[in-house]
């Protein structure tokens, strides 16, 4: 049988492996010189990323807060 600690285990590195493949399939912010100019004018003009980039900037958030969670979890029952 399957107890608590190695289930919360199990589900830690599933939720780590999620945050590292939303972090690394995200693009970059910047590409050069020009990366510099059209950021800066996104934020000027308040344009909104769309697509998949919001997807996954919404699972990073969720994967790291639920790391987070885990890990301290994991900690208080050792």
């Amino acid at each position: 049988m399957l107890d608590l600690r190695t289930f919360l285990m199990i589900l830690e590195i599933i939720v780590s492996l999620g945050l590292i493949a939303s972090v690394l399939l995200q693009s970059g912010r910047s590409a050069g010189f020009s990366g510099t100019i059209s950021g800066g004018a996104e934020q000027l003009m308040g344009n909104k990323a769309r697509g998949m980039d919001v997807i996954l900037r919404k699972m990073t958030t969720v994967c790291a807060v639920l790391f987070i969670i885990l890990a301290i979890i994991l900690v208080a029952i050792q």
